[in-house]
């Protein structure tokens, strides 16, 4: 029996190891079509998987060098800073997703016309946005003060608030409609080539603060160092993609289409309450437990929280299957995409056992040695975090999925429905569990909104 099973994995590995190349497979029948997407998704994967390890070297590297350099102030204001720009992901209004799905689509209808309008369009209408939004800015950064609002107190730090702020947000602005390149890429199921260039730019944004430090520079130049490393890399990435690889490509003036471009604007308006309603249900947490139970409270979900984040391995393989779905539902080749939908239910819920379950049992030990014993979580806890894990896992499958077509505005409606429940539970609940009753609560409130409407959705579509 042990034997046997074995036999079937191994079997399964080799041939998932045959699909591992750089040339790609000729795609004019249905068997290489599939082997491409699966060529495609492997190498995203692997390489998503080295752009955080670079981009975790150049964490554990520039951390130190920063925080000892700017000291705890100077610091603590850039990383507010970098949180902030973090918020505005949504100044795109979802357009970006919206780029994947239509680009995905024009990819499995062998449509070049229409992924052109749709790339045009959404260049300049992320141009036009950016722009406003640099417009809205600089009038009024005369009249904010920037001290006050990060409330710092140094000389130092007061001088530097304001143009720190300015490089960073003007870095944003400038590399929202350059963007472009990397959805288009997601959109075509090259990935691997947008994580390439993204650990290029987390070592550009190492070595200009290094030279930084070397020269003694302030925060405004430090701030430009680390965030102008992956702007060169877009750009870069920019002319090596569309001047020489998909040069038919390249976001024209004569391409613009207002019909493309309201196409592109209306998927991405149910990405952006998908990104609103996620930002609710799951950052929610430390929110609901400091105002129920105090804000020393937060540190002990926090703790436990960051230790399952290790779990989250499988949205390195899950997330390229988002623009394969929409290319092979555009083909109507519905048993592939059948075949792979339960094949990355299985791959993520074994994942998720081989990572979460033992954190239930060993949690509590890992903890206390990593960080002391404060903030040792109860079992109640981790068996939550557990659950969470295959909720997660089931979620990031079946969404890649469900963002496809017709279907995204028929997820949005439920999960939204999910994020409400997930975050009235976790105020009920966490008044009577402490804080283990706000992650019962997400697992509960995704749980019955999210989980038996998404399978049935995915697969009668399937049908």
């Amino acid at each position: 029996m042990i034997l046997s099973f074995a036999n079937i994995w191994w079997i399964r590995v080799k041939r998932l190891a045959s699909v591992i190349r750089l040339k790609p497979f000729d795609d004019s029948t249905p068997e290489n079509r599939s082997k491409e997407r699966y060529r495609r998704i492997a190498l995203t994967s692997f390489a998503a998987i080295a752009a955080r390890g670079v981009g975790v070297l150049t964490a554990l590297i520039s951390v130190p060098l920063t925080l000892h350099y700017l000291g705890s102030e100077r610091y603590g204001m850039w990383m507010t800073i970098s949180s902030v720009i973090a918020m505005l992901g949504f100044a795109d209004l979802g357009m970006g997703n919206g780029l994947v799905n239509v680009v995905s689509e024009s990819d499995g209808k062998n449509d070049i016309e229409a992924a052109k309008k749709y790339i045009s369009s959404a260049f300049f209408l992320l141009l036009a946005i950016s722009t406003c939004l640099l417009i809205v800015f600089v009038t009024i950064y005369w009249f904010v003060p920037w001290a006050r609002v990060y409330n710092v107190t140094s000389p130092l730090a007061i001088k530097e608030a304001g143009p720190a702020t300015a490089v960073l947000l003007c870095s944003f602005f400038i590399n929202m409609p350059l963007g472009v390149v990397q959805r288009t890429q997601m959109g075509y199921q090259e990935g691997f080539r947008t994580n390439i260039w993204t650990a290029v730019g987390s070592i550009l944004g190492l070595i200009g603060v290094l030279v930084a430090i070397y020269f003694k520079a302030g925060l405004m130049w430090l701030v430009l160092a680390m965030a102008g490393g992956p702007v060169l890399a877009v750009l870069c990435n920019w002319y090596d993609f569309f001047f020489r690889l998909r040069r038919w490509l390249h976001p024209r003036w004569n391409a613009f289409d207002w019909k493309a471009g309201r196409k592109v604007a209306g998927t991405g308006i149910f990405f952006l309450i998908l990104q609103i309603a996620a930002l609710l249900g799951n950052a929610s947490d430390n929110m609901v437990i400091a105002q129920v139970l105090g804000a020393s409270a937060v540190a002990g979900y926090a703790v436990t929280q960051k230790l399952f984040t290790v779990t989250q391995v499988a949205q390195y393989f899950i997330v390229p299957l988002w623009p394969a779905f929409g290319e092979a539902m555009a083909r109507n080749d519905r048993a592939w995409a059948r075949r792979t939908l339960n094949r990355a239910l299985v791959f993520s819920f074994a994942l998720g056992a081989l990572t979460a379950l033992p954190l239930v049992f060993l949690g509590k030990q890992i903890i206390a040695i990593w960080v002391g014993p404060d903030v040792i979580p109860s079992t109640f806890l981790l068996l939550g975090f557990a659950f969470w894990v295959f909720l997660a896992g089931y979620g990031g499958v079946m969404s890649t999925f469900l963002n496809s077509g017709a279907l995204l505005s028929k997820q949005t409606w439920f999960y939204v429905l999910a994020s409400v429940t997930a975050v009235i539970l976790k105020v009920v609940l966490v008044a009577n569990w402490n804080i283990a009753g706000v992650i019962w609560a997400t697992v509960l409130g995704y749980g019955i909104f999210y989980v038996m409407p998404a399978a049935r959705l995915a697969y009668r579509h399937l049908k």
